[in-house]
């Protein structure tokens, strides 16, 4: 049985001015979409985009669209290898704030990963996720 690599998606409410990282099981079965956006699953999220006006107006800000161009993908997608390196900086902030020395990060996510840009793997030693290649 094969095991499938966890995908790592990013939430941006802009209205909020909140970003956070998600994986394929947390979108699936925590409450992440309530803590980020305030509604109970992706249908009422969908339903949020399509009828509340300062939530539309937040993301035509923030993405520079205008409203018929809004989708669900402006609040929900598959997180780059850039934007996880946000949270690599958000964590290191952290531990700084917290008097912590930050030599060290723990593993965010599965050792395994999938990104917009490829699949990578938690590198221990440099606490970041490196791309690796998969030959079929």
């Amino acid at each position: 049985m094969s095991r499938s690599i966890e995908t790592i998606y990013i939430l941006e409410n802009p209205e909020k001015n909140m970003v956070k990282f998600a994986t394929d099981y947390q979108l699936r079965y925590d409450d992440i979409i309530k803590e980020v956006f305030g509604v109970a699953c992706l249908n009422d999220l969908s339903m949020m985009i399509q009828f509340n006006k300062s939530f539309q107006d937040s993301i035509c800000k923030k993405d520079g669209i205008t409203a018929d161009k809004i989708s669900l993908n402006c609040v929900i997608r598959i997180a780059s290898r850039s934007e996880l390196l946000q949270l690599k900086n958000q964590i290191l902030a952290d531990t700084e704030q917290n008097q912590a020395p930050a030599a060290t990060i723990p593993c965010p996510f599965d050792n395994i990963i999938q990104l917009k840009d490829g699949i990578y793997q938690w590198d221990e030693e440099h606490s970041h996720y490196v791309r690796i290649t998969v030959v079929a």
